[in-house]
């Protein structure tokens, strides 16, 4: 009988984790050809395009400790400039102000990105060093956010590998027939209200929290 995972099960199953590279290659056969090659250190036409239509972008960074971090940008279509073929600028509008992929950025100079264009299974990985630049001429260029941001995200690239769809295929992310009920997951008021631990707050102070700063969005 299989022992049922509980809370703190992660330091159990730490104890007997696959512990070096040599362990992990014996549990898989070897990339194809393709899935190697098709990595490169510049951004194609092709890839370009890909980044031109996409309207979310993940970002993932790590602060100097290695604590790691993704997190999501969005805008209309084409809101992620490319620069040249080995550098992007992502406009940072106003979210929630923690800053927490800036600051990493700042700590370690890296960041990953992951390109989705919603309703396609195709998405983009690009990696690279990173900074965060105020130069008032770069700025100016990012305003399909709204206006020109506080600060730009800009990644100059050493590696690009588009995924295969797969993953997006075993989703059914862009399936409506395949998504659950609206009732069956809690909603974004819910979770939040639940993660401030506020007892004098209530669902409808959340709701309405959302809602200006929704109004708000590009400000």
């Amino acid at each position: 009988m299989t022992t049922p995972l509980t809370l703190g099960a992660f330091d159990s199953l730490r104890c007997d984790a696959v512990s070096d590279q040599e362990a992990l290659g014996r549990l898989y056969a070897l990339p194809s050809d393709a899935a190697v090659r098709k990595q490169m250190s510049e951004l194609t036409d092709q890839t370009r395009k890909l980044i031109a239509c996409s309207s979310l972008v993940l970002v993932a960074s790590a602060d100097a400790e290695g604590n790691c971090d993704v997190s999501p940008r969005g805008g209309p279509a084409g809101f992620v400039s490319v620069l040249d073929a080995r550098t992007v600028a992502i406009p940072d509008a106003t979210g929630n102000k923690r800053l927490d992929t800036l600051r990493n950025v700042i700590a370690t100079g890296r960041a990953g990105l992951l390109f989705v264009i919603p309703g396609r299974t195709t998405t983009l990985r690009v990696n690279g060093r990173a900074c965060v630049s105020t130069r008032p001429e770069l700025l100016s260029q990012l305003t399909a956010v709204g206006k020109p941001p506080a600060s730009a995200l800009v990644v100059g690239i050493e590696e690009v590998y588009p995924h295969c769809p797969k993953p997006l295929m075993r989703s059914g992310a862009w399936q409506p027939e395949q998504w659950l009920p609206v009732d069956v997951q809690p909603t974004s008021a819910e979770v939040t209200l639940a993660q401030l631990r506020r007892p004098e707050l209530t669902i409808a102070d959340i709701e309405r929290a959302e809602e200006e700063s929704l109004k708000y969005r590009y400000e």
